[in-house]
């Protein structure tokens, strides 16, 4: 489905706006594309965007989430961070995406074989890639704490971290904005975590938050 007035984006809610990304996923999978004309949609948002949902994933060349999803443009809120880590200007950019354009679903996606992730969990330090690393020591320690078993440069581990690191940034996305707080308690959207499998280009939603208006 594809929005094309600010009346549709409305109607939409955050369950439904959910389902067309599993919808999309699972075309993804099957190499069926829904969203391929793209000069149509270049005319279709000249006049303006109504995006369904806004998508917090890593800048790795993998996982873009418009092909992930099958969306076309003007679907989709698309942030990228390596690592898919959260901070204030990504926060911005989610209360931007939900309180003034109007998005239903906030998804934080996470991805196998993440090299940010790897790079954390092997202690990579690099001018302002250090900073950013160390969002991912939470998640770090916790497979340290519940996983003893595994070392934590392990491509299993490394994945246990990743996925963790999902789990861990929807934690923070509440705690952090009042805005967004306000719109998940009210029932306006919702959240959900997302790991993406590179050796295969499945979706698994692993956690989904939704209040009933």
């Amino acid at each position: 489905m594809r929005l094309h007035n600010i009346e549709d984006q409305k109607s939409l809610t955050p369950k439904l706006a959910l389902s067309f990304l599993k919808e999309g996923n699972q075309r993804f999978v099957a190499n069926l594309k829904a969203h391929s004309n793209l000069l149509e949609q270049v005319n279709e948002t000249k006049a303006g965007q109504f995006p369904f949902a806004i998508i917090l994933s890593c800048i790795d060349s993998r996982t873009s989430a418009e092909l992930i999803f099958d969306q076309g443009l003007g679907d989709i809120f698309s942030a990228r961070i390596a690592g898919n880590v959260l901070n204030e200007d990504i926060i911005g950019s989610m209360e931007f995406a939900c309180k003034l354009a109007g998005s239903k679903l906030i998804v934080v996606l996470g991805h196998s074989h993440c090299g940010a992730i790897t790079g954390a969990c092997h202690g990579t330090e690099l001018g302002h890639l250090t900073n950013l690393l160390a969002k991912v020591k939470p998640s770090i320690e916790y497979v340290q704490k519940h996983h003893q078993h595994l070392d934590i440069r392990s491509k299993e581990a490394v994945d246990q971290v990743a996925f963790h690191n999902v789990e861990h940034t929807i934690s923070h996305i509440l705690e952090k904005s009042a805005v967004l707080k306000e719109m998940y308690e009210a029932g306006d959207i919702g959240i959900v975590g997302a790991f993406y499998k590179v050796e295969t280009g499945e979706v698994d939603f692993i956690q989904e938050l939704f209040v009933e208006k």
